[in-house]
């Protein structure tokens, strides 16, 4: 039996256990295998390891998008949470390659994705409370949003949350240092029904100010721990 032969259920079924670039070029092979590619059904879920992966066109992006998860996990990550005025010139650099990659991404999920249920940032250094707020101004459906290792995230998100995450079942903001206590207590007393973890992100240091001493920022991290 040809693989084209197979009907339509079952070889979607055979496309969901291949990675982006198995999926196209599969279906560059005829228009039948084409059309499977074409199928909003194998594009519910993305998964994402690098902002690089975001720039190919290997995979299709609609109103059928429920699960969205941008990982990153590389020792370039470090750079990126580098506050920006305490970068190298090759950090900045290296940085400007892919700084708006999931900025750009997140755009068009607002515009195209409106069905979104779950959205996952991680490693994402580079994105802001902006693109986040858009994410939930568009995406009016979310259901979950956990925000990890985003160091340009602050108490504006939460903030956010509480205005414009009707729907919102659970948040997460794991290592995200610009969150503080006070934004996760008064996002606690304002939403008591959805479920918050917040793991690190209050108990580590913030960004400064590039005049602010270094003393200043120690004492700060003492008061936030024993807090």
């Amino acid at each position: 039996m040809h693989l084209t032969s197979l009907n339509q259920e079952c070889l979607l079924h055979l496309f969901s256990f291949l990675d982006k670039d198995s999926r196209q070029n599969l279906s560059l092979t005829c228009k039948r295998l084409q059309v499977v590619f074409l199928d909003p059904q194998l594009w519910s879920l993305l998964n994402f390891f690098s902002p690089s992966e975001l720039a190919r066109n290997n995979f299709i992006l609609g109103p059928f998008l429920r699960y969205l998860n941008i990982y990153w996990h590389s020792s370039r990550v470090k750079v990126c949470n580098i506050e920006d005025y305490k970068k190298t010139m090759f950090q900045r650099d290296l940085c400007s390659k892919h700084a708006s990659l999931v900025s750009h991404f997140l755009e068009r999920v607002c515009h195209m994705c409106p069905n979104l249920l779950s959205l996952t940032l991680s490693g994402c250094g580079h994105i802001t409370d902006g693109d986040v707020i858009n994410v939930l101004c568009s995406c009016r459906r979310l259901q979950r949003l956990c925000l990890e290792n985003c160091c340009r995230v602050t108490d504006a998100v939460l903030q956010a949350v509480v205005t414009h995450g009707g729907r919102l079942q659970e948040v997460r903001l794991d290592f995200c240092r610009n969150v503080t206590h006070t934004g996760l207590q008064t996002f606690r007393e304002k939403r008591p029904a959805v479920r918050l973890v917040a793991e690190r992100s209050a108990g580590m240091i913030p960004d400064t100010l590039p005049g602010e001493k270094l003393h200043s920022r120690r004492a700060l991290q003492k008061v936030l721990i024993f807090s």
